[in-house]
């Protein structure tokens, strides 16, 4: 497993279909773990990249509707 780290900037407050929709997130393969920062303008997100790439990554939160700016940091 290779674990990548990835820090995207909210757009807008998160909404309680934007939580059920970052639950939702776990499930999905390649996932390792996605979380809001505790300043709630942020999505840090782990996954594991032998399983899946950044732009999968970023297909799968625009397909959830997350507000999120793709100007993404790997930390």
């Amino acid at each position: 497993m290779t674990k990548v780290t990835l820090h995207y900037d909210l757009t807008r407050p998160l909404t309680d279909a934007d939580f059920d929709n970052v639950a939702t997130l776990h499930s999905h393969y390649g996932f390792a773990h996605v979380r809001v920062a505790p300043s709630l303008d942020k999505l840090v997100i782990d996954y594991d990249a032998s399983r899946m790439s950044h732009k999968d990554v970023e297909a799968e939160l625009a397909r959830h509707g997350l507000p999120v700016n793709f100007q993404e940091r790997v930390v």
